[in-house]
């Protein structure tokens, strides 16, 4: 596995955009898009909108992988 971004390809309200992401974050922003059930688009038109101007869409999505991942770790999921 290799920890080099790859770039995938996302459509946030009707645009085509695309992200550059681990493949470990790509997976995990996956999982957690069909852990709440709704589509990766959603997810991430939903981070999109949360996100300051200050990061980019992939940091912030690198972000909310983690701090999802440590709020599970927290409630012992």
């Amino acid at each position: 596995m290799s920890g080099r971004p790859v770039k995938r390809s996302l459509t946030l309200h009707g645009h085509r955009t695309s992200v550059s992401l681990e493949e470990p974050f790509w997976k995990a922003f996956r999982n957690i898009a069909k852990e709440r059930n709704m589509p990766i688009n959603v997810l991430a038109a939903e981070i999109d909108e949360t996100r300051g101007v200050e990061s980019g869409l992939a940091s912030a999505i690198r972000v909310y992988v983690l701090e999802h991942a440590q709020k599970k770790a927290q409630l012992g999921d």
